[in-house]
């Protein structure tokens, strides 16, 4: 892979790639990295999602990237552009992990189980199949999506790499 066809996706961020770009984004933990692609087309997108709700959104201007809820239709609408058709398109996800332990069982503090939640609910009011996933445990990621195969290459300390 050489610099020129890696695009980064940032926490709360997304982007797509089109025939040879490769998408990637560090420091998944609890945050869940949503891929989707239409492999007629060879269009890949990646969007890095922190939460599951914009309805918690307090700032000024909404990052649409950072919620599950508005950051999975804006890729999808990304992808559109390049070619993509909605009904061709697969989801593979990553993340969501569970990096603390607590006591309880307070949802506000199951961020990671809960995004993963959210995702998949996006994703089934769309229609699209999770064609793969390596979701929970209690470690972080960093994925690499390959735009030319729709292989996600997935990276941690404790696993090492795996692909899916």
């Amino acid at each position: 892979m050489t610099q020129d066809n890696l695009i980064k996706v940032g926490m709360a961020d997304l982007n797509v790639a089109h025939l040879t770009g490769v998408l990637k984004t560090t420091g998944l933990g609890s945050c869940v990295g949503v891929t989707l692609y239409d492999s007629r087309v060879k269009v890949a997108g990646m969007a890095h999602v922190m939460l599951p709700s914009s309805e918690i959104a307090r700032e000024g201007s909404l990052n649409i990237a950072k919620y599950a809820d508005t950051a999975i239709p804006e890729l999808i609408a990304r992808m559109e552009q390049l070619g993509a058709s909605i009904s061709k398109l697969e989801a593979k996800l990553a993340g969501g992990a569970q990096m603390f332990a607590f006591a309880g069982n307070n949802d506000t503090m199951r961020i990671g189980p809960r995004n993963v939640e959210s995702c998949k609910e996006m994703l089934n009011k769309y229609r699209i199949p999770i064609r793969a996933e390596d979701t929970g445990a209690n470690y972080g990621r960093t994925i690499e999506f390959h735009s030319e195969t729709g292989i996600l290459v997935i990276r941690s300390v404790q696993l090492g790499v795996k692909e899916i």
